[in-house]
């Protein structure tokens, strides 16, 4: 048999951080070093309340990094220059923190790096790690092995992670050789506060389930190295289940119920006729990311997606949101929402997801991956915002979310004074990823060391960056206070101008 072709499916994460799109705005301030892109907010009705989190690549460096914006284009919050992907809210002991992955992607379509979890003042209480026996595409050694396609905190408090492993395996069954190399697809359970795994499962030990000639992906002459690996299953998202997990393998066009024990229970396939469960025809899938499961019983649930439908080298079908009616006793599917929009049609080749915001206002937010949008739908399907944060097909972001988030940064507001004159000066004043405040007090100071100064001048907040005229100045020293209300939450140091 010879060697495939290598299809449409070849499913790179795109869009490296050197590929630079020098032509979208991008935002400056005077009291940070920060260029993160200038996002572009239009409504068209009724959101739900919440920030905007993405993690850009493909624009200018200093705008790589996690990011949060308000429904009003400003910056909230930009952490450190590097490469992220699922930055996000999530529960963790009852508290709410955000977390992120942080690492290296390959051209391969993986990454390695380590999961962050921050608190509500921006401090790092946990740093998640994976180390166990890899192999990578080039021998290197790494600090972690934790793959960028998941990181999903559990109602356990533990945490959901992929990992890719290269791994020699006979090919000739789909015209290769007994020497060539592909990627295992894994995926781990880790306990949050000790960082122990608690469970793993590798796809290319249930090959009797998951055969490798049914891979969407075909091998190609590229592929089959142990530095070009073939990915037969790129796996993407992993979801708990009563007595299991739901795993995607986009190379498959289908999530798989793995049990506790490891077992390949069935198969919820997008290629209709195939699989385990019968799907009506609105409801074909193909190279999906993000399924999720929702009030899940013995007798059925509700799946959620992000169907991709296209691949770099194939338009196929606009890209679409996903939600399914599954029947687990008849093994059937009936697709109940199908999101898009017919004004912005949207072919997304890679990444992206779908995030039911709350079960009340059944609104949801689909990040559109390779496409630098990301959209929120309300209960009748319509949408309702769309936020681009950089040029289609040049900017990326994994994946793309909303949610509330109250924050008080650990860290002083900063403040820079620019003399216009002998007795005035504008004054300029932010504070990195603060949400309560809305009000800014400046106060006189005598010296770097006054305290008990008296506040000269007040400012309505105005997005990250507030700036205000000062005239009839005495002093050649200031200090500035967030506020909410008269209540002061954050105070700046004293500086000089």
């Amino acid at each position: 048999m010879p060697r495939a072709l290598l299809p449409a499916g070849c499913a790179l994460l795109l869009l490296s951080v050197s590929a630079m799109a020098d032509d979208w705005p991008f935002m400056t301030f005077q009291t940070a070093p920060f260029t993160p892109p200038q996002i572009q907010v239009t409504k068209n009705g009724v959101t739900d309340p919440g920030y905007l989190f993405i993690g850009p690549r493909g624009n200018q460096q200093a705008g790589t990094a996690a990011l949060i914006y308000d429904e009003d284009a400003n910056l909230v919050y930009q952490g450190p220059e590097e490469v992220t992907a699922n930055f996000r809210v999530q529960r963790l002991f009852n508290q709410d923190v955000i977390t992120f992955w942080a690492g290296n992607m390959t051209d391969l379509g993986f990454g390695y790096g380590s999961v962050h979890i921050l608190d509500d003042t921006y401090r790092e209480i946990y740093t998640v790690t994976l180390n166990d026996h890899f192999v990578t595409p080039d021998n290197s050694l790494k600090d972690s092995y934790m793959d960028l396609h998941e990181s999903h905190i559990t109602a356990r408090n533990t945490l959901l992670v992929t990992a890719y492993n290269v791994t020699q395996h006979s090919l000739t069954d789909i015209g290769g050789t007994p020497e060539d190399f592909m990627l295992d697809g894994l995926f781990y359970e880790i306990d949050i506060a000790t960082n122990e795994i608690v469970h793993s499962w590798s796809a290319l030990d249930h090959l009797d389930a998951i055969h490798l000639q049914d891979s969407k992906q075909g091998l190609g002459d590229d592929y089959g190295t142990h530095e070009q690996p073939w990915d037969a299953y790129h796996i993407n998202s992993i979801e708990l289940m009563d007595d299991g997990y739901l795993v995607s393998l986009r190379h498959y066009w289908s999530g798989f119920y793995v049990h506790n024990n490891g077992t390949v229970m069935w198969q919820f396939s997008g290629d209709l006729g195939k699989g385990d469960f019968k799907l009506d025809p609105a409801g074909a899938f193909s190279w999906q990311h993000d399924m999720r499961i929702y009030n899940q019983t013995a007798e059925g649930m509700i799946v959620s997606l992000f169907n991709n439908a296209n691949t770099p080298t194939d338009t196929v079908a606009a890209t679409t949101g996903l939600s399914y009616a599954v029947n687990l006793v008849n093994r059937t599917a009936t697709t109940v929402r199908t999101l898009s929009d017919s004004k912005d049609v949207i072919h997304s080749v890679s990444q992206g997801n779908y995030q039911l915001l709350s079960p009340e206002s059944s609104h949801v937010v689909m990040g559109y991956g390779s496409i630098a949008r990301v959209k929120e739908f309300d209960a009748d399907n319509k949408e309702v915002l769309t936020a681009q944060f950089g040029t289609d097909n040049e900017v990326a972001s994994y994946r793309g979310y909303k949610a509330p988030w109250k924050a008080t940064p650990f860290w002083q507001p900063a403040v820079v004074v620019r003399r216009t004159a002998t007795d005035a000066a504008q004054v300029f004043m932010s504070w990195n990823g603060a949400t309560e405040y809305d009000t800014w007090a400046v106060l006189a100071a005598t010296g770097p060391d006054s305290v008990h100064n008296p506040v000269i001048a007040t400012f309505q907040r105005t997005g990250f960056e507030t700036s205000g005229m000062l005239r009839g100045l005495t002093t050649s020293h200031l200090q500035v206070v967030a506020r909410k209300g008269d209540i002061p939450l954050g105070t700046s140091a004293v500086v000089a101008f």
